[in-house]
């Protein structure tokens, strides 16, 4: 059952726990030898370019689009890139490239400042980045944990292919939580990797989930309902012509807030591929206070944390720059806070099916 449905308006509409959603999907032309386009910048608003022009955008890089050092503090972000690479780097030391279906999973807590730019490696060909982020509030116990740094690589996130009755697939990636009952005929339940132990994504009774599907030309899938009572759902319609949601057509991409107590149809009923991206959990239902990068549950508390961040730059800039690039190697790896190693991906895991 469909209760709402809204726009895809950028940021994308949320519900508790979740505070922002955003998709950036920008066809970046080839790079410059600097990790910056090839293309003239002109007319572009620098240091503020959400324009899309030519459909791309630079965003707060001056250089190389992205986000140069900013702070958080009290929510988490889930960043899931779909294609394409981003340089992470942070206050507590850590780095990562990452991409094509990985997911860095980064809890603000207490205070953070991080960079995320968008480095064009390529100077022979385009470089296009296709991603989301989203922010995952803390509830008040949490909001000044130890920040924390993970990486869920994509060789290791649960991903499974489904056949309708027709033959139809519908491909679904688990980033977090658990819809039992989904799964393939006659296969185990996969395991999904474990959030970071302060997240609200940790909690028994969250019954959270970040989870992707991707449905062939007249594919089927029923969804189970939530296991919680309070559990929200909204799936964000992104690609494709046609979609059949509970019996009802869609043909604009929308956000659509369902019944989670109700098993959810969906159906693809045009001749393109439907993309959805699905996020659902029981509200942490604490008042929030949001001042853009800091999100508490009072205003005394943003006032606080402007003041923390004005003291201490949470913890200092290790970089040498505001917008540090990891090289020309396109490479993924991550090195947590203190380690002298790379992390680098795993081979395929059993979690692929």
């Amino acid at each position: 059952m469909i209760l709402a449905t809204a726009p895809l308006a950028m940021p994308w509409p949320t519900l508790d726990p979740f505070l922002f959603c955003v998709h950036h999907d920008d066809r970046y032309p080839r790079g410059n030898g600097r990790y910056g386009p090839a293309a003239a910048l002109a007319g572009r608003q620098m240091g503020s370019d959400f324009s899309r022009r030519d459909g791309w955008s630079m965003y707060h890089g001056l250089e190389v689009p992205g986000f140069p050092a900013h702070p958080h503090r009290g929510f988490e972000t889930v960043t899931l890139v779909r294609r394409g690479r981003i340089d992470h780097s942070d206050s507590l030391g850590a780095a990562a490239r990452f991409g094509d279906g990985d997911v860095q999973w980064l809890t603000a807590g207490r205070g953070i400042v991080h960079a995320e730019m968008f480095p064009l490696l390529s100077e022979a060909q385009d470089n296009p980045l296709d991603l989301f982020q989203i922010w995952l509030n803390l509830p008040a116990r949490s909001k000044m944990c130890a920040p924390y740094f993970s990486m869920l690589w994509a060789e290791q996130i649960p991903r499974f292919s489904i056949a309708d009755a027709g033959g139809a697939r519908t491909e679904v990636t688990v980033v977090a939580g658990r819809l039992p009952g989904l799964q393939p005929a006659g296969q185990p339940a996969l395991t999904p990797l474990p959030p970071p132990p302060d997240s609200w994504a940790s909690d028994a009774q969250s019954d959270l989930a970040i989870v992707t599907l991707a449905l062939d030309p007249g594919a089927r899938i029923v969804l189970p309902p939530a296991q919680g009572a309070q559990t929200r759902r909204v799936a964000y319609f992104f690609a494709g012509e046609r979609l059949q949601v509970a019996g009802r057509d869609l043909t604009e991409h929308v956000a659509i807030e369902v019944d989670a107590a109700q098993p959810l149809a969906l159906a693809n009923t045009g001749a393109q591929r439907v993309e959805l991206l699905l996020l659902q959990g029981r509200p942490i239902g604490e008042p929030v206070a949001q001042h853009g990068p800091f999100v508490m549950n009072t205003e005394q508390q943003i006032h606080e944390a402007f003041a923390d961040y004005q003291r201490t730059r949470f913890g200092g800039w290790p970089w040498p720059s505001e917008a540090p690039v990891h090289g020309a190697d396109a490479a993924r790896f991550a090195r947590g806070p203190g380690e002298a190693g790379l992390q680098r991906p795993p081979p395929l895991a059993q979690n692929l099916v």
